[in-house]
């Protein structure tokens, strides 16, 4: 591994042969440039997009919405709190969950079911 380095080093330290003029610097930084625009539009904005709908949906949650927990528990807000909702995931057991856990929702509460 340090062969390999020490090669790049030297190629990198040698001089342009006399009858050649050197790149200009914004030549050589554009393939850099191109690297990282391709990377934040294939990973860092199908992220944030994914994220700015998750928020959304969070904000929507109200009491009687079915949800599933990151965790896979499925259950039924019984009443939406600032940081928490207290879901109900049988008749007699009630748990706190932290909004950030909610995965998805299964049926909103004012949604009619279909036959």
């Amino acid at each position: 591994m340090s062969s390999i380095l020490s090669a790049l080093q030297t190629l990198a330290q040698t001089a342009a042969p006399a009858g050649q003029a050197q790149p200009a610097a914004w030549v050589q930084l554009l393939p850099m440039v191109l690297l990282f625009g391709a990377m934040y539009f294939f990973l860092i904005a199908p992220q944030r997009k994914k994220q700015k709908e998750h928020e959304k949906m969070l904000k929507s949650l109200e009491s009687g919405d079915e949800i599933v927990t990151s965790g896979g528990i499925y259950g039924v807000i019984t009443n939406v709190k600032e940081d928490r909702f207290v879901v109900r995931v049988s008749d007699t057991t009630k748990i706190e969950l932290g909004k950030g856990f909610v995965q998805a929702v299964t049926r909103k509460a004012n949604s009619e079911e279909k036959k």
